[in-house]
């Protein structure tokens, strides 16, 4: 199989070179297997650049004088790799690896994955079981939202519910159980899509900066008849946030704008109407309890100040026509 991988980053230098090493050692004890990894940096200040030409100079780069986000960056690669191409010079590869750049690739997960897609030829894509990096479970693949998930974002009600089919998770057991299981989607941390899904889908959207590019995506998969699987027996570990703890504020603006997106494009108006409102409550929840923790001396002035702010703006996109 041609597989390409695609890692965008951003200020991650010392992830994105543990990423790189655990690609390129797994490539080498996958036979059969010819990858082309493409690393997009979205104008990084930490010179992750410059150890992607030093140190992995089999990799194609792509330095971005600017950071486009995630599904822009991704993108770029994948038309570098002849999708959305009416004659690309070669043919686009049979399939492509987006891989972010805090995670590590366990040894025999890109043949588990891409023997996969190899035997089920009616599968557009999947993705591993993820761990943190403490080698604790992560999920990694979901239900598509609705609104009792939305409600437990800002409402969470018992423990067990946070782990439940309310809140989009699929049972542990079947991660578990080691056999491949159908999902709506998998986390875009670690997500491998037959090439035929994305000529039949298109690129990701990108009016999208970051975050739910990939439930949007997947969405189009599943409606261009490809449906996505989960493989536990491939193990990729996710040092999870690490790009976006950076701009803690930001990406909490990012991450509702674009879920507010995905909520018009796949909700009926009704459930749209819910969902705003539900987020309008919760933000107003989410600033009470900031005054609060201010209040008992667990964040500073300017921390309340800068959470506030972010709340703020969440409630102006809620309230603002689409």
């Amino acid at each position: 199989m041609r597989l390409g991988i695609v890692i965008v980053s951003f200020n991650v230098r010392d992830l994105l070179r543990s990423c790189l090493a655990s690609v390129y050692g797994d490539v080498e004890h996958s036979p059969g297997l010819e990858a082309t990894v493409v690393v997009v940096d979205n104008a990084s200040a930490d010179d992750s650049a410059g150890v992607v030409r030093t140190e992995f100079p089999q990799a194609t780069l792509i330095a971005s004088p600017e950071n486009q986000g995630f599904a822009r960056g991704n993108n770029a690669a994948l038309r570098l790799l002849g999708f959305d191409k009416a004659s690309p010079a070669a043919p686009p590869p049979d399939a492509i690896l987006l891989l972010n750049p805090d995670t590590e690739v366990q040894p025999g997960a890109l043949a588990a994955l891409t023997a996969f897609l190899d035997s089920q030829p009616q599968a557009g894509g999947c993705g591993p079981a993820l761990q943190y990096g403490d080698g604790s479970f992560q999920h990694s693949a979901f239900h598509f939202p609705g609104l009792a998930q939305l409600a437990l974002d800002f409402f969470p009600l018992h423990g067990r519910l946070l782990d439940s089919r309310l809140n989009g998770r699929y049972p542990r057991r079947l991660y578990e159980g080691g056999r491949p299981f159908p999902v709506d989607f998998t986390l875009g941390a670690a997500l491998m899509v037959r090439g035929a899904a994305v000529s039949a889908a298109g690129l990701l959207d990108e009016g999208y900066f970051m975050y739910a590019e990939e439930m949007d995506w997947c969405q189009r998969f599943h409606r261009a008849g490809w449906p996505l699987y989960c493989v536990p027996a491939a193990h990729v570990t996710h040092h999870e946030g690490r790009s976006a703890r950076q701009f803690r504020g930001a990406m909490t603006v990012a991450l509702w704008r674009s879920r507010l997106r995905y909520y018009h494009r796949y909700y009926p108006a009704w459930k749209e109407w819910a969902a705003r409102r539900l987020i309008a409550q919760g933000m107003a929840a989410e600033m009470r309890r900031m005054q609060a923790a201010f209040a008992g001396g667990a964040i500073t002035p300017a921390e309340l100040e800068a959470r506030l702010d972010a709340s703020r703006q969440v409630l102006a996109l809620v309230h603002s026509p689409v």
